[in-house]
């Protein structure tokens, strides 16, 4: 575990005084790109419910040496999650029920490169193995190379990924609508899951 941070488990109803807090954070670093995300509470609050709702979830927080909370990141069984998630799986004819779907992995801009990124991919990991469950699974946003909000010197995550064990799946993806900074409402975007399987 990094030592400049302290880590916070909690787990399904643990989850209740955090939900702002998790909420504020998504919105905060789902700004940036690729996602863009004009987000707000309300909005939050409804879709963090399901990590609240489910008895088998996590969310681990970081908090720095002050006790800001720098990153979370959240997983609950894919089985047990919006059929929107699931549906890609269902139309490859891939069983869910064996996957722990891993949500955002977030960490504010200053504290990255420390090793959080790591080290909460390790930690949802071992609660997929505490479950039984023999896949991780995660999916991206989709960006095009030109795309005009592009920061200069912007480098993609899948190097990272790829060096944790994920591959990118083509054939499962998903498409969310949100609103993006700068958009009067919602569009469409196309998301594609990686994957990282335990056992045969």
């Amino acid at each position: 575990m990094p030592s400049a941070f302290q880590l916070i488990e909690v787990r399904g109803p643990e989850l209740a005084p955090w939900i702002d807090v998790l909420g504020e954070l998504r919105i905060a670093v789902f700004r940036e790109f690729p996602y863009l995300y004009a987000g707000d509470l309300a909005y939050e609050r409804k879709y963090l419910r399901a990590y609240l709702d489910c008895p088998h979830s996590l969310v681990v927080f970081a908090r720095d040496e002050a006790g800001r909370t720098v990153g979370a990141t959240t997983c609950l069984p894919l089985a047990d999650e919006n059929v929107d998630f699931r549906a890609p799986f269902v139309r490859a004819g891939v069983p869910t029920d064996d996957i722990l779907y891993l949500g955002e992995s977030i960490v504010l801009p200053e504290f990255r490169g420390s090793g959080l990124g790591a080290e909460f991919f390790a930690r949802r990991e071992a609660h997929a193995r505490r479950l039984g469950l023999g896949t991780t699974a995660f999916c991206a946003v989709e960006r095009p190379a030109d795309h005009p909000a592009r920061p200069a010197g912007h480098r993609p995550l899948d190097a990272f990924w790829i060096r944790l064990g994920y591959r990118r799946r083509p054939e499962l993806q998903a498409v969310f609508s949100w609103k993006e900074v700068g958009e009067e409402q919602e569009s469409p975007k196309t998301l594609t899951f990686w994957t990282k399987t335990w056992t045969a």
